[in-house]
């Protein structure tokens, strides 16, 4: 009986990595839908559910559950390395046209600079290279011709990136040639975040850099959410994909915000 109460205890955490899983490739799903996926009943669904919410993976809505970000509700990281890939693609690679040799590159913890990241591995050495977002941190350690600064912080596993005092306090000691960022949301001239200790690092990346270039793929234009971060215009270039509404590009020319559309 000892022997195997450890494995019955693991048991629900390894029921809720699963649901976890397949909620971040569905983005949505029903409760009924997860209690026949999973051949348990709705109450248990319920219990796992509300404590993938405490710990941040999903939100729970009326009859069922999302991975998706809403206004108020940033989308787990599991679910954002896998969302609009493509495009984060072809945004990181025109990106990676405006980062010289010799310069210091700020990476804030979105998933669109990770993918700039990995164009960062060969060929423009020497490199100093600033992040805050562990996945980069892992990719680029080690690598030849990269000088690598770790911004420290509390780690938020949401996030998989250190944020609050320590690392706005680190950030402020630096200055950088470019910093590259993205956000959640975008509309009426503004960048918007769902989460404070997000917005307050991103802007002290902002007064930390000459220059910011802001990644924002089409979905997350015409969107707001809970914080305002900074206007469009403070970001010396905004980089959209070829997928952005006539609506949101002709916003973004009325209120002077420069831009370009990536193919």
């Amino acid at each position: 009986m000892t022997a195997t109460a450890p494995a019955e205890r693991s048991k629900p955490a390894q029921r809720q990595a699963d649901i976890a899983e397949y909620v971040v490739s569905q983005g949505s799903v029903s409760a009924t839908d997860l209690a026949e996926q999973f051949g348990v009943s709705l109450m248990t669904i319920h219990r796992d559910l509300d404590e993938l919410e405490r710990q941040g993976v999903v939100r729970k809505h009326r009859g069922g559950v999302s991975a998706q970000p809403s206004s108020v509700f940033e989308s787990n990281v599991s679910f954002r390395l896998r969302a609009t890939l493509t495009e984060k693609q072809a945004l990181a690679a025109h990106a990676r046209t405006l980062v010289e040799p010799g310069m210091a590159v700020m990476l804030d913890d979105s998933t669109s600079t990770l993918e700039l990241a990995k164009l960062l591995v060969e060929g423009i050495a020497p490199l100093t290279v600033v992040t805050n977002f562990l996945e980069t941190i892992k990719l680029l350690a080690g690598r030849p011709g990269i000088r690598l600064l770790a911004l420290g912080g509390e780690y938020h596993p949401t996030h998989d990136s250190f944020l609050g005092v320590p690392c706005i306090e680190a950030v402020e000691a630096l200055r950088v040639d470019l910093l590259f960022a993205s956000t959640s949301a975008l509309a009426h001239g503004y960048a918007y975040h769902q989460e404070q200790e997000i917005v307050l690092v991103k802007r002290a990346m902002m007064h930390a850099a000459q220059r910011s270039v802001l990644l924002a793929d089409h979905t997350k234009l015409g969107r707001v959410a809970l914080h305002r971060l900074a206007p469009l215009r403070d970001f010396d270039l905004v980089l959209t994909d070829n997928k952005a509404s006539d609506q949101a590009l002709a916003e973004m020319r009325e209120l002077g915000v420069r831009h370009e559309v990536v193919t």
